[in-house]
């Protein structure tokens, strides 16, 4: 991966997580029995963000990978599930809206992530193809 890829997308999941740390415990210490729920995959959120970029930085891009699945599922899931019973979302997270409340941050960078990372795996992996001689 390109090494400014590669700092941009930590950069841009360090200062998520920090976001979705600080929103999380908030939301989690003074009002969880308002929005069990929402405020549970806040602090989700906060913990795959953190996770995907401890994981770029060491490198460990699997990891990096499954993280950013995970956080698209999450995403498009929550987007998906606030609009179809708003009842059960009286509360923002990072992920309701489709990451509206950040941009729509949540909802593209996975997307920009995941195809970097799928590139980068692609990249490194052998030719499996069989070399024909002749």
């Amino acid at each position: 991966m390109n090494p400014v890829a590669r700092i941009g997308l930590i950069l841009a999941y360090a200062v998520l997580g920090l976001a979705a740390t600080g929103r999380s415990v908030v939301q989690i210490g003074t009002k969880f029995a308002e929005a069990p729920l929402p405020y549970g995959l806040s602090g989700a959120s906060a913990v795959v963000y953190v996770v995907i970029a401890v994981a770029l930085w060491r490198g460990a891009h699997s990891i990096a990978l499954l993280g950013t699945a995970v956080e698209l599922l999450g995403v498009l899931v929550v987007g998906t599930w606030g609009y179809a019973q708003p009842e059960l979302w009286p509360a923002h997270t990072v992920w309701s809206g489709f990451g509206s409340g950040y941009g729509w941050v949540p909802l593209v960078l996975p997307v920009v992530a995941l195809t970097l990372l799928v590139r980068q795996r692609r990249r490194q992996e052998p030719d499996a193809r069989p070399k024909i001689t002749t």
